[in-house]
């Protein structure tokens, strides 16, 4: 599945938005555990980097999370403008279906929701970051 570019109308689209919160919760457990057993990682002398491959690892992992971040946030708009194109035609009087309508609405507001979910986690992750020590 490619971000949340893909969600289309109808129960398919409801299904891809479970499925993106199923892995989203899947992703933050990892992230807990990893951050979890970091203390001993340290103690053990083996730091994030050195398991990541070094500073060229950790400059792909950015490039490939910057690429994902972009995707979804691409996929966002286009529901977004889906919705919109959607309602403006309601209003002309070309759709009649108000269930299509809403459903695109709610679509588009669950992915504003769940992007603004990600932008505060990942804000409090780089404040938590500003604020260790060195």
């Amino acid at each position: 599945m490619s971000g949340i570019g893909g969600i289309g109308g109808g129960a398919g689209g409801i299904q891809q938005i479970i499925a993106l919160r199923q892995q989203m919760i899947a992703r933050n457990d990892t992230l807990q555990q990893l951050h979890g057993s970091k203390g001993t990682e340290q103690a053990g002398g083996a730091g994030a980097a050195g398991a990541a491959g070094g500073i060229g690892g950790v400059q792909g992992a950015a490039q490939g999370f910057a690429a994902t971040l972009d995707g979804a946030l691409q996929g966002v708009n286009a529901v977004q403008a889906k919705a919109e194109a959607i309602g403006d035609a309601y209003q002309k009087g070309e759709v009649t279906d108000v269930a299509k309508v809403m459903l695109a609405r709610q679509e588009a507001g669950v992915a504003f929701e769940a992007t603004l979910q990600v932008r505060n986690k990942l804000l409090n992750a780089y404040q938590d970051i500003m604020r260790m020590g060195v």
